[in-house]
């Protein structure tokens, strides 16, 4: 698979591949165009790696911060976290190790 092969666009809702699972890890390849989410309260770490596009991220604090393509943020089990911004032009494309 090639995560940078996108569906046809715009995208209604976010689309999500899991690309690899086990018992212990899940590895999804997320595209965003747009969308945002409701606060997560997450059992495992995730490692985010922010392929292509521009997002922001707000936590429970009130903390934002604002990635760029390239860019990497760890959250921690039950870093209370919501997707405050995605990109549609170009659309965020998003790899996600949950462990």
């Amino acid at each position: 698979m090639n995560i940078f092969k996108l569906p046809d666009l715009p995208l209604a809702d976010e689309v999500t591949n899991i690309l690899i699972e086990s018992e212990t890890v899940r590895i999804e390849r997320i595209i965003s165009t747009g969308q945002t989410s409701d606060w997560y309260d997450q059992d495992q770490t995730e490692f985010v790696v922010l392929c292509a596009g521009n997002a922001e991220l707000e936590f429970e604090n009130g903390e934002r911060i604002a990635l760029a393509s390239g860019e990497t943020l760890l959250l921690h089990p039950h870093q209370k976290h919501r997707v405050a911004y995605t990109s549609s032009e170009p659309p965020c494309v998003w790899l996600c190790v949950f462990y």
